[in-house]
C-alpha cells in the first residue's frame, strides 16, 4: 500500500494520481444525476404511484424525490465514521461503490415492483451517500503543504467534472426514457456506476493512503462529553441542561413518528413524515448538545489536550456555517422536482422534456468556473475586493434566492393564463447555478481545511448532512400545505400555492444570508492541510 511519504508528487507538482480520481467521479456524477434527473418524470407516469389520484402523483413524486436526496445526503455520516475509524477511505469507497452497482441493477429490474424500485433507491442512496464525502477528502489527502496552492484548481477541476457528467446525463436521460423506456435508461447509469469503480479500482496503488484514525481518548465526541459532565467549583451546569433538553426534544419527535405515519393520507406522505421526525429529532440532538458543550467547552481542558478543545470548537463553529447553509439547497434541489413540474406546464417542442432543462445547470457550471477564477475574482481583487470563502458562500446563498425569484413571477406570467416558454426558465437556471459554484464548490474546499485532521470524513459528511435538512425543509413545507388553514391563507394571498411556495423560499434564503454574512464577519479561518 503506497503511503504518503512514498507517493508524494515533487513539490508545487500535481500528483499523478488525480486523474484516476477524477475520471471515477465523472462516471460516478453520470450515474447519479442520470437517474435523478428523470425520477420525478418516471415516478409521475408509473404504475408504482397508479394508486394514487392523478392530482395527487405529483407531490408524491416529489416526496420520493426529496427523501431519496435526504437519504443521499444523510447516509455520508455513516460513510465518513466507519472510513475514520475502521477501513480507510479507499476501501470505503470501493466496497460501497459495489452496494451503488446493485441499486442501479434494482432499479432497472423492478420499474413495476415498489419494493424492489425503493430497495434500488435505498441501496443508492447508501452507496452514493457513504461515498460522497470520501471522494473529496480522498483528493484533499493527495496534497500536502508543500502543493496546496494547487488543491483549489483540482477541487474546481473535481467540480467541473462532476458537472461534465451531469451535463450528458440532464441532456440523454430524458430522451432513452421515453424512447427505450425506464429498465434502459435506469440501466445506463447502472452501466456507468460500474465503469466508474473499475477506474477507482485501478488507481490503488498509486493514491496516497492515509490510514483510519484508532480510538482517540481525544476525540471530538469525547471532549463534548467531558466537556458537557465536568463540574467546575461554584457554578452550575448549564450546557448539561440544554443538552438534556435536546435530547428529550428528540425524544419527542421520535415518539411522535407513529402518530405522523399513522396520520398520513398516502404511503408517501408516511414515509415523508416518518423521515421528517427522524431528521428533526437528530436537528435537536445535534442542536442541544452542540450549543450546551460550547456553553462549557474550556472545562474539558482540565482532561484534554488544548489542541482537542481547541479542536472542537472549530468543529462546532464550521457546523454554525453548515447550518447556514441549508436553506440553499432547499432551493437548489427543488430544480429537478418543482422546477421539472412548472416546465411540464410551459411551451415547448413536442421532442422536448422539461427535465433536459437540468443540462443547463452543469453546462453553466462549466463555463462559471472557469469565468469566476479567470475573469470575476481577479477583476474584484484589482478593485480592492477580497474574495474570501466566506463571501463567495453568502453571496451564492442570495443568488439562489434571485433565481426563485424570477421562478415566482414566470409562475405569476402563467398563473394568469399567458403560455410561458419553457425557455425563459433559462433566468432562474443561470441565477441558480451561479449561486451553485460560489456555494457548492467552494463548500468543498472549506470543508476540508477546516476540518481538524482526525476529523476530514466526518467534517465532511456533517457538510453533506446540510444537503439533508435543506430537502427537510421541503418536506416541511410541502406537509404544511396539505392543511386546510394553510392552503386557505395561501388563497387569502391572492396567489396560487405554487407561485407564494417560490417566493416563500426565495424569502427564506435571502434571510439566510443575511445571517450567514453576520456570522461569517467573525469566523476565524483555520489550515488544516497536511504538513510535507
Amino acid at each position: 500500500m503506497t503511503t504518503a511519504a512514498d507517493a508524494m508528487a515533487p513539490a508545487g507538482k500535481l500528483p499523478r494520481q488525480i486523474p484516476y480520481i477524477i475520471g471515477n467521479e465523472g462516471c460516478e456524477r453520470f450515474s447519479f444525476y442520470g437517474m435523478r434527473n428523470i425520477l420525478v418524470p418516471f415516478l409521475v407516469s408509473s404504475v408504482l404511484l397508479a394508486y394514487l389520484p392523478e392530482e395527487m402523483r405529483a407531490g408524491a413524486a416529489k416526496d420520493v424525490f426529496h427523501i431519496f436526496v435526504i437519504g443521499v445526503y444523510f447516509f455520508p455520516l455513516l460513510g465518513g465514521w466507519i472510513s475514520d475509524r475502521f477501513f480507510g477511505k479507499y476501501n470505503t469507497v470501493f466496497w460501497l461503490s459495489l452496494v451503488y452497482c446493485a441499486g442501479h441493477a434494482c432499479l432497472a429490474l423492478f420499474e413495476e415492483s415498489r419494493s424492489g424500485f425503493y430497495t434500488g433507491l435505498f441501496l443508492i442512496a447508501l452507496g452514493s451517500g457513504g461515498i460522497k464525502p470520501l471522494v473529496s477528502a480522498f483528493v484533499g489527502d493527495q496534497f500536502d503543504r508543500s502543493n496546496k496552492h494547487l488543491a483549489k484548481v483540482v477541487y474546481d477541476a473535481f467540480y467541473w467534472i462532476i458537472n461534465f457528467g451531469s451535463f450528458f446525463a440532464s441532456l440523454l436521460m430524458p430522451i432513452f426514457l421515453r424512447e427505450l423506456g425506464p429498465s434502459i435508461a435506469f440501466g445506463i447509469p447502472g452501466a456507468l456506476m460500474f465503469v466508474a469503480t473499475v477506474i477507482f479500482w485501478s488507481g490503488r496503488n498509486k493514491y496516497v493512503h492515509v490510514p483510519p484514525s484508532p480510538p482517540n481518548p481525544d476525540s471530538f465526541l469525547r471532549v463534548l462529553r467531558t466537556a458537557l459532565f465536568a463540574r467546575a467549583p461554584g457554578q452550575g451546569r448549564p450546557g448539561l441542561v440544554v443538552a438534556g433538553i435536546g435530547a428529550v426534544l428528540a425524544a419527542m419527535a421520535l415518539l411522535s413518528l407513529f402518530w405522523v405515519i399513522g396520520s398520513a393520507e398516502s404511503a408517501s406522505a408516511a414515509a415523508a413524515n416518518g423521515v421528517i421526525a427522524v431528521l428533526v429529532a437528530l436537528g435537536f440532538l445535534i442542536t442541544g448538545v452542540g450549543v450546551g458543550a460550547s456553553l462549557q467547552l474550556d472545562r474539558a481542558r482540565s482532561v484534554h489536550a488544548d489542541e482537542a478543545v481547541n479542536g472542537a470548537r472549530a468543529v462546532l463553529r464550521i457546523l454554525i456555517v453548515f447550518a447556514l447553509v441549508t436553506p440553499f439547497w432547499s432551493l437548489f434541489d427543488q430544480k429537478a422536482s418543482t422546477w421539472v413540474l412548472q416546465g411540464q406546464e410551459m411551451a415547448k417542442p413536442e421532442w422536448f422534456s422539461a427535465a433536459q432543462m437540468q443540462a443547463l445547470n452543469p453546462m453553466l457550471v462549466m463555463l462559471l468556473i472557469p469565468f469566476n477564477n479567470l475573469v470575476l475574482y481577479p477583476t474584484l481583487r484589482r478593485m480592492g475586493v477580497e474574495v474570501t470563502t466566506l463571501r463567495r458562500m453568502g453571496a451564492g446563498i442570495a443568488f439562489s434566492a434571485l433565481a426563485w425569484v424570477a421562478a415566482g413571477m414566470l409562475q405569476l406570467w402563467m398563473d394568469g393564463g399567458d403560455v410561458v416558454s419553457i425557455t425563459w426558465q433559462v433566468l432562474p437556471y443561470a441565477l441558480l447555478t451561479m449561486g451553485e459554484v460560489l456555494v457548492s464548490a467552494t463548500g468543498l474546499e472549506f470543508a476540508y481545511s477546516q476540518a481538524p485532521p482526525s476529523m476530514k470524513g466526518t467534517i465532511m459528511s456533517f457538510w453533506l448532512l446540510s444537503v439533508s435538512y435543506g430537502n427537510l425543509w421541503v418536506l416541511l413545507t410541502n406537509a404544511a400545505v396539505r392543511n386546510d388553514a394553510v392552503t386557505g391563507q395561501i388563497a387569502a394571498t391572492g396567489l396560487t400555492e405554487n407561485a407564494f411556495l417560490m417566493f416563500f423560499f426565495a424569502g427564506f434564503a435571502f434571510l439566510a444570508a443575511l445571517a450567514f454574512a453576520a456570522y461569517a464577519r467573525h469566523y476565524p479561518m483555520q489550515d488544516h492541510y497536511r504538513t510535507a
